[in-house]
């Protein structure tokens, strides 16, 4: 649940501020950096009620963090929570509050919370705050945190203590069975506040006896350590809120105490792996970004880690998991980084600081790929053909390849497709039809190479064959002329090219050809249909071709018989 967070006239009405009082940051995790909040922060008590397993809840176990700026502003340990407790099954679960949630770069987590900024527990529990955020959330479980501002007045433990008291037994009245977690809470070393290390300690010595007091069977109340290892000077950003490294302790600390109350064991390993340091994102002339980073510790073993980006100012989202490190990406934008490590158990690290991506001042790609090699088809249908060729190379990198298509027997190129690799399947093609094929290479800066030499395919199908007749048309003492000689294509599919033979007599010899791409072997004439002309004959098409030849005196002999062959 969700309402609006009460303004300053609110806060004032409802809570009189310890002065000298502070301004505190309310900080944005994205960017690490401190905006103003309204007040100080208060210790987190964390109330939880019986919950069951996931498996066996009927409705979703409802939380309620409650406190003050540490949980609510922007309280990032509840979404390290929430994301941890999703990842380990528990997602029958509902964090509730009228305060709103968001940010802390972990996308769809339940932000509701009751966190208060620059509330004390004396107030909440001298102006009866607690029954109206219950009844309008009704909470299962309640995460109270609460003190820090009460100990910044310099308000004494006993007078604490009994606002915890009074608290607790409001939560109660709401649901007899409500389970407490109480967390001895966070140290705070802020400039100009003296006592308050020592009001601190003084109030988490006397919790344990507290809770001991308090605790029932049917409503029993569990200290968690809040304060033990936590580090104002590497944990927080001014000595009282918690940055990252902060947030990711306060979520192990909850963790284990909070999970059998959802139905699960306490986790055997609990500690988190250590926080990757030496990030770096390098960005190269392709655009391509290699995100690097040294790798992380665990007390049993770092399993992967999770990488997340920003884009153009953005909330980081997960894009990724790595087993080890570097992380690869393509940049499309204002891009930053952050990485955090886990382990088999679950457990998170804290994320680095974030990384910007930048690329180098790559020099003007002017220079275009080489000429990739004439296209084959090693493959064929009555449908398609299936295209390979000799790759083309580039002084930065061949982005692909166009492919272009013409009739076999003549016509303009088009493009037909393009490819990433050296090799294409060309389809929707006639049965026993010649086609032809050129490539062209091209760069990621839009340079294109010339094209290939072309290359001509026959997709299967069909029948194809030919016959060839020879006519004299003229002859006298010294030599003939033979024509039209022709060639009938007499398949039923069209052909791509004819091959006539025929023998000369003895003494005599070529002197000239027309139509035809002619050779003599000894007495054997070898005529070829012409490329472009009329090499490629449809079913039951014909052409001509003519031959001058030379022979002895008196010999009135002449070729007569002649054969035809397609490719």
């Amino acid at each position: 649940m969700s309402r609006p967070r009460p303004d300053l006239q609110r806060v004032a009405r409802h809570e009189t501020l310890p002065t000298p009082h502070p301004t505190h940051p309310v900080r944005n995790r994205a960017t690490r950096s401190a905006l103003a909040a309204l007040s100080a922060l208060a210790i987190m008590i964390a109330v939880a009620v019986v919950g069951v397993s996931p498996a066996q809840a009927a409705t979703p176990v409802r939380i309620m963090p409650l406190g003050d700026s540490i949980t609510g502003g922007p309280g990032c340990w509840r979404a390290v929570l929430w994301d941890r407790l999703q990842r380990n099954g528990y997602r029958d679960i509902d964090f509730v509050g009228t305060q709103p949630g968001g940010g802390c770069n972990l996308a769809s987590w339940d932000g509701d919370n009751e966190g208060h900024g620059g509330y004390r527990a004396v107030g909440i529990a001298d102006q009866n705050q607690l029954p109206g955020w219950l009844a309008a959330t009704h909470p299962d479980v309640v995460l109270m945190h609460l003190g820090t501002n009460d100990i910044w007045g310099n308000t004494p433990t006993a007078t604490i203590l009994t606002a915890y008291g009074k608290l607790v037994d409001q939560m109660r009245a709401s649901n007899p069975a409500t389970k407490i977690l109480v967390a001895q809470i966070i140290p705070m070393t802020p400039s100009g506040c003296a006592w308050c290390p020592s009001g601190v300690a003084a109030l988490n010595s006397a919790i344990p006896g507290w809770v001991a007091s308090r605790t029932t069977a049917q409503s029993p109340i569990t200290v968690v350590d809040q304060f033990t290892g936590f580090d104002t000077a590497a944990d927080t950003s001014d000595g009282v809120h918690p940055d990252d490294s902060g947030f990711q302790k306060m979520s192990d600390r909850w963790y284990p105490a909070l999970v059998p109350l959802l139905g699960g064991s306490t986790p055997g390993d609990a500690t988190p792996p250590s926080t990757p340091t030496g990030l770096t994102a390098t960005v190269d002339c392709s655009l391509r970004v290699t995100v690097r980073w040294a790798a992380s510790t665990d007390n049993v073993a770092v399993t992967g880690y999770d990488v997340f980006r920003s884009l153009n100012g953005g909330a980081f989202t997960s894009i990724g998991t790595a087993a080890a490190p570097p992380f690869t990406d393509t940049l499309n934008g204002m891009y930053q980084y952050q990485v955090r490590a886990r382990d088999a158990a679950g457990n998170t690290s804290a994320f680095t600081a974030p990384v910007s991506a930048l690329p180098p001042p790559c020099p003007q790609d002017t220079q275009p790929p080489t000429v990739p090699g004439t296209p084959t088809a090693p493959t064929t249908t009555t449908t398609s053909v299936g295209l390979v060729w000799t790759v083309s190379t580039d002084n930065v990198g061949v982005a692909g390849y166009e492919v272009y298509r013409a009739p076999g027997y003549g016509g303009s190129f088009t493009p037909v497709g393009t490819s990433t690799t050296a090799a294409f399947t060309d389809t929707g093609l006639s049965a026993a039809t010649d086609y032809r094929y050129q490539i062209r290479a091209r760069d990621a800066a839009g340079n294109t190479s010339t094209f290939s030499a072309a290359g001509t395919v026959r997709t299967a199908g069909g029948t194809g064959g030919c016959s060839a007749t020879l006519t004299l048309q003229t002859g006298w003492g010294g030599g003939y002329v033979m024509q039209p000689n022709t060639v009938t294509n007499t398949g039923t599919a069209a052909i791509s090219g004819w091959t006539v033979t025929l023998t000369l007599p003895a003494g005599h010899v070529i002197t000239g050809s027309w139509n035809a791409t002619v050779t003599v072997s000894g007495q054997t004439v070898t005529a070829r249909g012409v490329t472009g002309q009329n090499a490629n004959l449809g079913a039951g098409a014909g052409t001509t071709w003519g031959f001058q030849a030379g022979r002895p005196n008196g010999d009135t002999t002449v070729p007569s018989v002649a054969a035809c062959a397609t490719p």
